[in-house]
């Protein structure tokens, strides 16, 4: 018998799956960013965000609540509409203004976003009495009120931006934040993509899409580029903008860039047919002395409520109107840039 020590046999190594790291001050995928979706945790990541003029992803800064507080000048007991629930930062400065005994009804076409925000406030202790949420787009405000058994209500607002969570996810394709499907649909169970309508335009439809949309001033190049091409992604996209204005500076073309998501983002979504509907209906909604306030965050959109709130004016239907718009603070448009473009109107029915 040896007296050497008997070899052990070696074992398999275990191998465990390692938790995916934050990779920082800039995450490469918007799914790494679990920081910032769990801020009670990581409230220290969350302040140097904010503190940075960001906003942190999947979640999304109310423009203008002050200013639109005074406008709608809510008060306890009465009814208010957010046509544009969102986040449910508008939404929740409303409640706190017309508690006790006050109502809300708050609209979004986002099936992905609403029930998360539905149950955001139903945490805050706002229950069904309260709040009730639809999955509708604004234009559907006479239906939502009635099914709600009302027949007017006493404030409605609708912020008309793309939120933060949309932008901010890349599976939605609304922006080039990060390489996704080119989609840009508010509601992805219904209607068609923005790469099935780049593909259906011809060049002249599409100059007038981006001229109307946008106010692109590189329209007509840039329609001839792209007009019945096949674009998967959002960077396929973006990257075929740039490519096209090789003689624009690489701000010229970012902006570019830019406009031409908006323009297909808004024609997607039939957007301006909503608004229009939406402006059309608010007078059979509105209650004597009640108060309408549109946050708007491009020309066509604030033309658009200018000119209806002027018609009301005209024919007595509103007894007072914005005659100028209302913008952001200096230190808001600071704090976050992204509410630079918000212009603010409102009207208030005789």
């Amino acid at each position: 018998m040896s007296d050497q020590p008997e070899t052990p046999t070696p074992q398999p190594a275990v191998k465990h799956k390692r938790r995916p790291r934050y990779s920082g001050k800039n995450p490469r995928r918007f799914e790494e960013k679990y920081k910032e979706h769990n801020p009670e945790r990581y409230a220290d990541t969350i302040a140097k965000v904010l503190e940075s003029g960001k906003t942190p992803a999947g979640t999304h800064r109310p423009i203008m609540v002050d200013e639109i507080l005074q406008v709608l000048a809510p008060k306890p007991g009465e009814i208010a509409v957010d046509c544009t629930l969102g986040f449910g930062g508008h939404t929740r400065a409303l409640l706190e203004k017309i508690s006790p005994g006050g109502r809300l009804i708050g609209l979004d076409a986002d099936p992905m976003e609403l029930p998360k925000t539905e149950q955001r406030l139903r945490e805050l202790g706002y229950d069904s009495t309260t709040v009730t949420v639809h999955r509708s787009n604004f234009a559907g405000l006479p239906k939502v009120v009635a099914e709600c058994q009302l027949q007017s209500v006493d404030m409605i607002l609708a912020d008309l931006g793309v939120s933060s969570m949309q932008l901010d996810n890349p599976a939605r394709g609304f922006s080039t934040k990060g390489d996704g499907p080119l989609d840009m649909r508010m509601n992805p169970q219904r209607g068609q993509t923005a790469a099935d309508l780049l593909k259906k335009l011809g060049a002249s439809e599409l100059e007038n899409l981006l001229i109307e949309n946008a106010d692109e001033p590189n329209a007509r190049v840039l329609a001839t580029t792209l007009a019945g091409q096949r674009f998967e992604t959002t960077k396929q996209l973006a990257e075929s903008i740039r490519a096209a204005l090789l003689n624009k500076g690489p701000a010229e073309r970012d902006l570019s860039v830019r406009r031409v998501f908006q323009a297909l983002r808004i024609a997607v979504n039939d957007e301006f047919s909503a608004l229009d509907a939406f402006l059309r209906n608010v007078r059979y909604c509105l209650k004597p002395g009640g108060r309408i306030a549109v946050l708007t965050f491009h020309s066509g959109e604030d033309r658009r409520v200018k000119k209806s709130f002027e018609a009301g004016l005209a024919d007595s239907f509103y007894s007072d109107i914005s005659h100028e718009v209302v913008r952001p603070s200096p230190e808001e448009r600071r704090a976050n840039p992204r509410s630079s473009p918000a212009k603010l109107r409102w009207a208030r029915a005789a």
